[in-house]
């Protein structure tokens, strides 16, 4: 038998400077290789000994560069990436009632939604983002988009107490969701949650419809909750409690809840969320934009909440960098907590990856480089001179490191950026089109 043949065959061999896996945690891999069959990650080891043990079809070498787990944005509204830069430097409520929801009711449709979810998968594929938890209108529109991209998201199901361009009425709100998860039950790309906008727009009796059917169809619920503090102080008035506390009224405080942005905290709400299992999206940028408070990111992680990283909508961040928000929410968690070791490294990119698959239940699939996972993956030049000396690999990818030298993506074992290069997606016709979506939204008066 010569050499050769005793070599198992794969698909793809990717050769990396550095693996950081996320788990085992904090730990990286000098000279380390991936391989991937079938679109799943089959070994992680030393690349001499992946060079002797396998044989594959395609090998991508990349020397100095390290390989992480694809990043998941665990908090989205990707149709928003068309509305870019047309009301900033506002309040939350200003901004959303005078101006986010009057254009939008102009310009809402599966036409807008498909063209801004194109826009955004190719941003954010370029900043080595793989995954992403999805909130708004037209969720089967959405989820045809994903999938034709080849792109992992969990399509949030949208319950709102007025009336739409997606649906009237409540029922119809219902219906329409359980026609969507239907036809996506079972996809290995695209899932399900609810997603009721907010405690201030969602009422009791259709909060207690969704727990009812995030129980029954196994699927998370994810939702806007303790965005400002206003927002706690008109619970208050009109139902006597704050929000978390009449959501666990309601029996939705539980270990399917994504609890987006919860700048608004005490301690005993914290630990609350610790004992239940809930997940907390952190919007740091967003946050941070709109003033809407700080989120008390060092307290969460001590108490063991599951923390993840979101970027919110393109209208309030103003982009889908999960690279830099990774390096605000560390930064942002150490001011706040007034300590310096509150969010290292290695926590903020956990939470940018596996605390994010947890988050959205696609942890057996993704979120760490581990065999068995689906090999979702992106490369990061460290070569280039913003990251040079290259003394430790996780600071460097937190603190010094662009989405810019974000160089190979994957999804699923298929290549999605190479060096530099979207594959498949025509950059010149999304530019062209988000010009004439710039166009049309202009004309529209907003008093």
């Amino acid at each position: 038998m010569t050499h050769d043949t005793a070599r198992q065959p794969c698909d793809l061999l990717i050769e990396a400077g550095w693996v950081v896996p996320v788990e085992p945690h904090a730990v990286v891999l000098e000279d380390h290789a991936v391989v991937v069959t079938g679109g799943a990650i089959v070994a992680v080891l030393p690349t001499d000994e992946a060079r002797l043990r396998y044989a594959p079809t395609e090998t991508v070498a990349r020397p100095g560069h390290a390989l992480i787990p694809g990043l998941v944005n665990a908090h989205v509204h990707n149709p928003m990436t068309l509305l870019r830069g047309v009301a900033d430097d506002l309040p939350l409520m200003q901004w959303l009632q005078g101006h986010i929801w009057p254009i939008e009711a102009e310009v809402i449709g599966p036409e807008f939604v498909a063209d801004g979810i194109a826009l955004a998968i190719a941003e954010m594929l370029r900043g080595g983002t793989t995954c992403c938890n999805e909130n708004y209108f037209f969720p089967d529109v959405q989820a045809a988009v994903y999938k034709r991209h080849g792109f992992r998201a969990r399509v949030g199901l949208p319950v709102i107490d007025f009336p739409t361009a997606w649906a009237k009425s409540s029922d119809e709100y219902f219906d329409r969701a359980g026609e969507v998860h239907d036809q996506w039950r079972g996809d290995p790309l695209v899932a399900m949650a609810f997603a009721p906008h907010a405690p201030y727009t969602v009422s009791d009796a259709n909060f207690e419809r969704i727990r009812m059917l995030a129980d029954q169809l196994d699927v998370p619920v994810h939702c806007h909750i303790h965005e400002t503090a206003h927002e706690v102080a008109e619970s208050q008035q009109l139902h006597g409690q704050r929000p978390l506390a009449r959501l666990d009224r309601l029996g939705l405080v539980n270990d399917r809840l994504i609890a987006v942005h919860m700048t608004q905290l005490t301690d005993a709400e914290i630990e609350l969320c610790a004992q239940r299992g809930v997940s907390v999206a952190h919007c740091a940028e967003s946050n941070l934009k709109l003033a809407s408070g700080f989120c008390p990111v060092g307290k969460l992680v001590k108490a063991g909440v599951n923390l993840a990283i979101g970027t919110d909508g393109c209208a309030s961040n103003n982009d889908l960098d999960m690279v830099g928000e990774m390096r605000t929410a560390a930064l942002l968690a150490k001011a706040v907590a007034e300590d310096a070791s509150a969010l290292d490294a290695a926590t903020a990119l956990r939470a940018a990856t596996l605390g994010g698959a947890k988050a959205l239940g696609f942890e057996a699939q993704a979120g760490s480089i581990e065999a068995g996972k689906q090999a979702d993956l992106a490369c990061i030049d460290l070569t280039a001179l913003e990251t040079q000396p290259l003394h430790h690999v996780l600071s460097q990818l937190v603190y010094a490191a662009g989405r810019h030298q974000v160089s190979d993506v994957w999804i699923a074992g298929q290549p999605k950026l190479r060096e530099r290069a979207l594959v498949d997606i025509d950059t010149a016709a999304l530019v062209a089109n988000a010009e004439q979506w710039r166009r049309r939204i202009a004309a529209i008066r907003v008093s």
